[in-house]
């Protein structure tokens, strides 16, 4: 199933991706740093969603509470929890 997410306090204006059967598919960040964004969409690319969050969740960016890593994974979780939902 595709999500979208609008993040919070980073540079990046939205993330879309895939979560099929617990996992992360097709990351894309709009806007960001687009060397670091394409890094981390494609390092969790295929990844189990519970590790992605595992490994992405409170990384901070320079003197930011959050980063776009921070962000996914929060995408990540709100979308795990949908899809709870739906079962």
């Amino acid at each position: 199933m595709a999500y979208e997410y609008r993040p919070r306090g980073v540079c990046s204006q939205g993330i879309t991706f895939e979560l099929e059967d617990g996992v992360v598919r097709n990351v894309r960040f709009t806007g960001g740093c687009s060397g670091n964004t394409q890094g981390v969409a494609r390092l969790v690319d295929g990844m189990p969603a519970e590790e992605a969050v595992k490994r992405l969740s409170g990384i901070r960016c320079g003197m930011k509470p959050t980063s776009c890593p921070d962000q996914l994974a929060r995408a990540i979780k709100q979308a795990m929890q949908q899809a709870e939902g739906r079962r």
